[in-house]
């Protein structure tokens, strides 16, 4: 089994309105029915215009509150909350869930990356339809039948480092369900389930970088890529499952 992941590089900055999946698919070079293409949320963000700068920002008594706690910019902490349903935790940053159900830092808001002194990206309302709508498009453009992920770094409860995990997935399954099958020695397997799409958002974290301009990862030669809906809300773990709440 091989995979291939091929940086998709040269795009120009993207402003709110642009064709990402035309751009995407003209400086790919290649797509081809039963790629994978993966596309930095921050990329998605600018385009479906999910920017605001703090400027126009006016931090109410809890934000200030907050940001006087985390000497962070009141500004900057309203949109954390504008854009949570609840804050987890507030030590050092703020620890939020999203209306999405992700459970992350500072809601997804991000300075990085952006032009613009106090300009900042959001999360894309709907991962999920971002991805559906990029697959959809993709399509039209090159008849190409592709599974697309939004990917964006993630830090991680347990464990040192952010990698990039799957936001949005549409074109294949974001979790494999292993439970029931036999392991190598015949013992069926109890709790396994592999998240996949984490997986491959994980892989094209090693070709995106931070900082070489590489905004989507063509990955081929993964199975499963079969046309289904998927979600990147098969990924979310339930309340009643979380031991941590």
């Amino acid at each position: 089994m091989t995979i291939t992941l091929d940086a998709v590089e040269g795009l120009p900055e993207i402003q709110p309105g642009d064709d990402v999946a035309a751009l995407v698919t003209r400086h790919a070079g290649s797509v081809r029915s039963g790629d994978v293409v993966v596309v930095a949320q921050k990329v998605v963000s600018k385009a479906e215009g999910r920017l605001r700068d703090l400027s126009t920002v006016s931090a109410s008594p809890r934000a200030r509150r907050l940001a006087k706690h985390l000497a962070q910019d009141p500004r900057f902490v309203q949109l954390v909350l504008d854009e949570s349903v609840r804050i987890v935790r507030q030590d050092r940053i703020l620890i939020v869930e999203t209306p999405h159900g992700f459970i992350c830092a500072n809601a997804g808001v991000d300075r990085s990356n952006v032009d613009g002194a106090d300009v900042v990206t959001l999360l894309p309302l709907d991962p999920d339809g971002s991805a559906r709508a990029l697959r959809n498009r993709i399509g039209e453009i090159g008849g190409a039948d592709v599974a697309v992920i939004i990917s964006d770094t993630f830090g991680r409860p347990w464990r040192i480092g952010q990698v990039n995990a799957a936001l949005g997935v549409f074109g294949m399954a974001a979790v494999v369900d292993h439970r029931g099958e036999p392991d190598d020695f015949g013992t069926p397997l109890q709790s396994t389930l592999i998240a996949v799409a984490d997986e491959i958002a994980a892989a094209t974290g090693l070709v995106m970088g931070k900082a070489r301009r590489v905004p989507a990862v063509v990955v081929r030669g993964i199975d499963g890529v079969d046309g289904r809906s998927g979600s990147g809300r098969e990924l979310i773990r339930p309340p009643e499952l979380d031991l941590f709440r």
